[in-house]
């Protein structure tokens, strides 16, 4: 049976703990919201970047990409997106279980030989994919690219990306990341980045309904393929923003059950010590009025 100074410095490491605990979910509160608010900054740029697009999809125009060629797919790469730091639970364990969910579909879709190359971005899933590297699964780690990554890191990735592509490296690339809808709900998502689906684009089109006759210079083809690559630099930019909004919801969703485990758990030790101190109490009063009576 623990004693009463035992009990006292449990309830002292436990309230230490809720404090600490408390001090996270704001701090990662703050960064979620930071992040939320990149996403907003990030809307009106892929807003005209996708207006340019479903001008060209809408009017009597060709063009074309060689972003847009599709492949037989012999070797294919998934970008998958997870976290640098941990104490932000089941974040990175449902990522990864997504990425072998996608590893078996990949092998089904184009064979057991298919070659596929994992892009880790963060330390934790970089860990976990390096467990299932083999013959025919290769795991590349760009140098500079974490979760935190933005701006130029974000155009230095997307670029390299698209020049293996473009070079035959890769057939098809894929992102796979946890979307960003609130604090409390975020949805495995999986994406084709590349070759970029021509569907899209018509769908793009249909939901910016009509739209105003432009005359294009210096044409619609070079129109296309100047605004293509900007199109994929947009989509990455905000999967890495959705990322680091989704882990920090992860983290504050983490560290308020703790908090909360933490409270309950104080709550337990202050009953059984004052249980305890008043037991201790009255076993002094009882050996002092059986001292007066004796």
């Amino acid at each position: 049976m623990a004693t009463l100074r035992e009990l006292k410095g449990r309830i002292g490491s436990v309230a230490s703990s809720e404090k600490i605990t408390g001090a996270m979910k704001m701090i990662s509160s703050a960064k979620m919201h930071k992040a939320e608010q990149a996403l907003r900054r990030l809307l009106p740029f892929r807003n005209q970047i996708e207006t340019i697009i479903s001008s060209l999809v809408t009017a009597d125009t060709e063009f074309t990409s060689p972003l847009l060629e599709v492949r037989e797919v012999k070797s294919l790469a998934v970008v998958v997106f997870g976290s640098d730091d941990g104490l932000c639970g089941a974040y990175n364990v449902n990522i990864f279980k997504l990425l072998l969910h996608r590893i078996g579909e990949y092998r089904a879709l184009y064979g057991e030989n298919v070659d596929i190359t994992v892009y880790p971005v963060g330390a934790k899933i970089m860990k976990a994919a390096l467990k299932i590297a083999d013959r025919h699964i290769h795991v590349a780690v760009e140098p500079g690219v974490d979760s935190k990554t933005s701006g130029q890191g974000v155009k230095v990735f997307i670029d390299s990306l698209s020049r293996r592509f473009l070079s035959g490296e890769l057939d098809k690339v894929d992102t796979l990341y946890m979307s960003f809808h609130s604090v409390s709900r975020q949805r495995p998502k999986t994406e084709q980045l590349l070759p970029v689906s021509e569907a899209s684009f018509t769908a793009l089109g249909d939901s910016k309904g009509s739209v105003r006759p432009y005359i294009f210079e210096p044409d619609a083809d070079t129109i296309f393929r100047s605004v293509l690559p900007m199109y994929l630099m947009a989509v990455m930019q905000d999967v890495f923003t959705e990322n680091r909004a989704s882990e920090q919801a992860a983290r504050v969703m983490a560290m308020q059950s703790a908090n909360d485990n933490a409270k309950k758990l104080l709550e337990q030790l202050r009953l059984e010590y004052n249980k305890l101190r008043q037991q201790s109490i009255t076993t002094e009063l009882l050996d002092i009025l059986g001292g007066q009576i004796r």
